[in-house]
């Protein structure tokens, strides 16, 4: 599978979808003007990748900021993720970001996936 690797700006976040090495990790701010439009690569990536997957999928959020938009575009992203098995959430926050923090929490009860947070 080619990697998909979509280089972050001030508006959307770095992502990087590396089956071989095993490096699955949205980062940063995520507020592209279209939202849809910017996921799409990623959403069909993983469709991709969910009929080949690894053993196990740790997929890593490591989001500063989000817009609603992008709510909706990331969980997407943890639904498609749901049909993968083996897969774990890493949800990281600031360690002072609270909305973050409950963001995730909110995520992970809407999803069927497990989900360790951590801080940074």
């Amino acid at each position: 599978m080619e990697i998909l690797n979509i280089e972050g700006a001030e508006d959307t976040p770095k992502i990087i979808l590396d089956r071989t090495n095993g490096i699955f990790e949205i980062s940063g701010r995520s507020l592209p003007e279209d939202s849809a439009e910017f996921y799409k690569p990623v959403l069909e990536w993983l469709k991709s990748y969910s009929g080949k997957s690894n053993d196990s999928t740790d997929f890593v959020f490591k989001l500063e900021y989000f817009n609603t938009a992008s709510s909706k575009l990331i969980l997407d992203v943890l639904s498609s993720l749901e049909s993968i098995g083996g897969t774990t959430i890493q949800w990281y926050h600031h360690e002072d970001d609270e909305d973050m923090q409950e963001a995730g929490q909110e995520f992970s009860e809407l999803v069927e996936i497990p989900f360790e947070f951590k801080t940074y």
